[in-house]
């Protein structure tokens, strides 16, 4: 369950859609227009931001259940566990104007269903997924039950999902 503070907005769609290029745009969409954006990508792969080899790689290779690794202007944590679910996640982001969540396609959160001509044979997901709240794609969609934008209409996406999470 997300906290009433947390304005969460996922994109969705099959691979290849487009929905990285979306979430880069919208973010620095919001940012220009002076909101704070944290995002989460869930992968279906196994992820490793550390390289082998490196002082971090070997804190855990010994063992270590966590591992921050800080420097500069960053910081990143790396826990070894089972995947969390996506409240945990959105548990230990510091506080934003907008969570954008790229993936997760199957959590109760809205989401905007990014389509391209790479996958049209792919069947609709809104179709099954009453969560998705509009449709990024290049041209009109055959469901009319959902507001569309084209894909590079960023600026119409960002007031569709700042109007929709109320953010």
């Amino acid at each position: 369950m997300t906290s009433a503070k947390q304005h969460v907005f996922g994109i969705t769609g099959w691979k290849n859609a487009g929905k990285t290029t979306l979430a880069e745009r919208l973010v620095a969409e919001f940012v220009r227009r002076g909101r704070r954006v944290a995002t989460i990508k869930h992968a279906h792969h196994a992820v490793d931001i550390d390289e082998p080899g490196t002082d971090s790689w070997r804190h855990r290779a010994a063992g270590a259940t966590e591992v921050a690794l800080v420097g500069g202007h960053r910081y990143a944590i790396m826990r070894e566990q089972e995947e969390p679910t996506l409240a945990e996640v959105l548990a230990r982001l510091a506080p934003a104007d907008l969570v954008l969540i790229e993936g997760f396609k199957r959590e109760p959160h809205p989401k905007i269903e990014v389509r391209s001509a790479q996958n049209a044979d792919r069947p609709a997901l809104c179709a099954t997924d009453p969560t998705i709240a509009a449709i990024a794609v290049d041209s009109a969609p055959a469901e009319r039950h959902l507001p569309w934008f084209r894909r590079d209409d960023i600026a119409a996406i960002a007031d569709f999902i700042a109007s929709h999470v109320g953010a």
